[in-house]
């Protein structure tokens, strides 16, 4: 696995040049979310569906 750091560059450099800040902050944003989803499957911390039907259900 990548250091976040060399993950970041690389979501930065694949981005194109007139990217602007929004859009690098947004795909940031993106990234921080995939790792923090992906650490949560590695550490067992998901619901089920039928667990997220009752929560969605209770909304």
């Amino acid at each position: 696995m990548l250091a976040i750091k060399q993950e970041v560059l690389k979501v930065i450099n694949q981005l194109p040049e007139y990217a602007d800040m929004d859009e690098i902050m947004y795909r940031l944003y993106v990234l921080d979310k995939i790792k923090k989803g992906q650490e949560a499957v590695a550490q067992a911390e998901t619901l089920t569906s039928e667990q997220l039907k009752r929560e969605i259900d209770a909304w």
